[in-house]
Parts: C-alpha cells; structure tokens; sequence
C-alpha cells in the first residue's frame, strides 16, 4: 500500500530512516523557536501519523493527503485544537523538506582546530556574525553570547582545555546542560535557553552536530498558573501611575501587549479608525492585530502632540532615522525619517546603535515600564508578584471570563497554539460567580 508519505517526502522510507528525518525535524522546531520541547514532541508524532496516512487517490498531491489526513482526524472526533496542530505540524514538515532539497548546504563561519579545540573570541564573533545575517533580534543575540561564553568558562574550570583553549566535544556540550539542572538547579525555561544557544553555536557556527541527547540530564518543567490581577487591583494600579508609564501599562494590558511589544511600537501601528493596534515582528517575527481601547484614545492623541514635536527637534537637529526592521532600510532608504516610522514611545535621549554605532533616538526603554509597575505595586499595597506581563496575563483571563471566545483571545495575544492559551481557562474558573443549584433556580 502506498503512503502519504511518499509524495515527495520520503518514498518507500524505512522505519530508520524515517525516525532519522523526524528527529532533524524536531531539532529544527527547537532550533528555530518554532516549537518548544514539549509542543514539538506532539508536532513530530503528528508527523509520524501522517507519513504512515494511506493517500485520497493514486499519486495524490502533499496537499491533498494533508486535507484527507485533517479530515480523518475530524472523522475521528479529534478536537479542534488537535487538528489545528497536526495541520501546523504538517505543514512545517513540508516546508522544510521542501527547504532541504532547495537549500545548499551551508559552510560553518569557524572550523575547531585538529585538537577540537576553539577561540573563543572569535567563536564569539562568528556566532555574532550568523545571527545578524540571520535577522535574529538584538536581544537574543545578546542571549546566546552570554550562555557561549558562560559555556566557555565552564569548560575552563572543569579541564576541558587544550594550550589553554576551551575543548568542544559531543560529551562537554552534554556535560555542561546536565551541570544547569543538577548542580545550578536552574529552571527548565532557562535549561532550554541555554541548550538553544549551544546547539546554535555547535551546529550553526561550527558545522557541528551533538547525536543522540537522551543521555543528557533535563530539568524538570512544572505546571505553573500566571499571576492574575482582579478588575479592582488593575484599577488600583493605574491610579498609583501617571505619566507615560501609566499610558505603556493601560496600552499592554488593553491590549494584551507584551512589553517589548509596547516599546517597539510605531506611530503608523495605531489605527483609531479600526480601533486596532498593529503588533510588527512580535514573538516568532509575526504580525498580528490587537484591541485599541476607547477610553485611551484622547490620551493616545494628546502623547502624540507631544511625541511630535521630538520628531520634529530631530529633523530640525539632523538626527539619523530611527532603526528599521531588516532590510527595509536599503528598500525604503527615507522611511526611517519619516512620521509614521517614528516610536510610539521613543527615548528621551539619543544612543548609539550597538550594531551600526550610528547615534540615533531609540525606543523607551523596558525597563522603565517595569520599574514604574513596580512602584506602583508598592504603592497600592498589592500583595502579588506582579510585572508588565502580569497585565498581559490579566488581560487575556479578563476577556475569557467575560465570555470571549478562546480562539478570539488566541489571535490577540498571538499564539501560535491554542494550548497556550489554555492556560488561562484555569485562572479563569476562579474569578467566575460559583454556579447554582438547579434546584435553587425553580421557582
């Protein structure tokens, strides 16, 4: 019998080497954000049943089989959630064996010495240098330069050297993720960042791959529900804020933003007309829509006078256009001066840009959201731990329980998959009034 599998994707694939594509595929989910550890074992084992799928037709197309497949899982009474994954799922499987057979194959930016042995400078630079050309953002460049070099110095002071130069083998990248979770104790969150940015470094930067990970010790993720703050301690809060700050922390939490989200904004991403707010290169570089709330609209166009007329200062003084996403400062070579470009909320002062050392004015910072927040908390005597996120966290349990369907609260807050969201079902039990009796409610 024939498979579905075998259109394009692996014809008359054994056992072995079907489970040598799906364990790529999963190192490529991970790798590329576009799954975490625990979605991307579902995602794979949706693969897996697809692959073993019997086609609609003879010399059925990828498209077909998958439409076949998703309708069989309906058929199955699968939820709606389940087959919206096992579509994702497939299709990301698609697209990179598609991208498999059209990619060339890339030479590493370093190579180690006869001895496995690296520089770490400039291991440092090359892992700088593959992210840029990559587009990967600022932060998370900055991220996987710290755990390189944390992972260098771990080397160092466990031995693993060679003439004084850190040893890369299979067994110390194995060796230095189990040291997180069993000597450091670091949360599982913070594990899989740190495997991220050493496998990027191994794989991407040095051409290196790392086997079989089985061995390799990892912390434990426990089940955790987000901190939630009622209507009446929200409220509590803006009273305790003024200013700016006051106007990032309305906008995150109606809008469900996430903070950085907020900072990064653009002039052009508010639209009063629709009453939406433009997220541009959010989590994952996705777009998405989201809610611009009435009442922040006076206050919204009163900030914009005033930001105005920083922007014009800037021109008048010269001052180099704000940055630009990607490549769109070569394609649109005036944008970056233009009004709609501006930052919603810019910084007050100039800095230099770390990449291109050009001095130019930057967005607010995101740390000075979280420390008005934190005051703030203070001040109103709330007792939780709360942070900018806790708005967003607030926001999304706010809407679920006044009756927003979970899909809506889905596409605001830009999951990529409804499970995440989920999660704020079970905080949302706890604020709904306790159902009655249906003896109570007889007449």
């Amino acid at each position: 019998m024939a498979f579905c599998g075998r259109a394009g994707r692996g014809a008359g694939m054994a056992d072995q080497d079907r489970e040598r594509l799906l364990a790529g595929f999963a190192d490529h989910l991970l790798r590329n954000r576009l799954a975490d550890e625990k979605h991307g074992r579902y995602m794979v084992g949706w693969v897996r049943r697809f692959l073993g799928f019997p086609p609609p037709v003879p010399n059925a197309t990828a498209e077909e089989c998958l439409q076949e497949y998703l309708r069989a899982l309906e058929r199955e009474q699968a939820q709606d959630w389940q087959v919206e994954q096992a579509r994702m799922a497939v299709t990301a499987w698609l697209a990179w064996r598609k991208g498999q057979a059209a990619a060339p194959p890339q030479t590493p930016k370093l190579r180690l010495a006869a001895d496995r042995t690296v520089d770490p400078a400039r291991a440092l630079e090359a892992v700088t240098e593959t992210m840029r050309v990559r587009h990967y953002s600022y932060r998370t460049e900055q991220t996987y330069l710290d755990w390189a070099r944390r992972f260098f110095q771990y080397l160092v002071s466990t031995g693993n050297v060679s003439d004084g130069r850190p040893v890369l083998t299979e067994e110390t990248f194995q060796s230095f993720i189990s040291h997180l979770a069993t000597r450091l104790r670091v949360a599982a969150g913070t594990q899989n960042q740190a495997f991220a940015a050493v496998l990027f470094l191994y794989r991407d930067v040095l051409g290196l791959e790392v086997g079989r990970l089985e061995d390799t010790v990892r912390a434990k993720r426990g089940h955790r529900l987000p901190t939630v703050l009622s209507t009446e301690e929200v409220q509590k809060l803006f009273d305790k804020m003024e200013g700016t700050p006051r106007l990032m922390a309305e906008l995150i939490y109606g809008g469900g933003l996430r903070v950085m989200e907020c900072c990064r904004m653009r002039v052009k991403d508010v639209d009063f007309g629709m009453n939406q707010l433009m997220v541009r290169g959010g989590k994952g570089d996705k777009d998405r829509s989201t809610l611009l709330p009435e009442r922040l609209k006076p206050a919204l166009r009163q900030h914009l006078e005033r930001v105005r007329g920083l922007f014009e200062q800037d021109r008048a003084a010269k001052v180099a256009g704000v940055h630009m996403p990607d490549a769109l400062e070569r394609k649109l070579p005036h944008a970056s001066t233009e009004w709609g470009w501006f930052w919603l909320f810019p910084s007050r002062s100039l800095s230099v840009d770390p990449r291109t050392n050009v001095v130019r004015r930057h967005h607010a910072s995101d740390v000075s959201v979280q420390q008005a927040v934190a005051q703030a908390v203070a001040k109103a005597g709330i007792a939780k731990r709360v942070t900018p996120h806790t708005l967003r966290h607030s926001f999304a349990t706010h809407l679920l329980v006044n009756g927003v369907d979970i899909r809506q609260v889905q596409e605001l807050l830009g999951h990529a998959n409804v499970e995440t969201t989920m999660i704020y079902t079970h905080v949302a039990k706890g604020l709904r009034a306790p159902p009655k009796s249906p003896l109570d409610l007889l007449g």
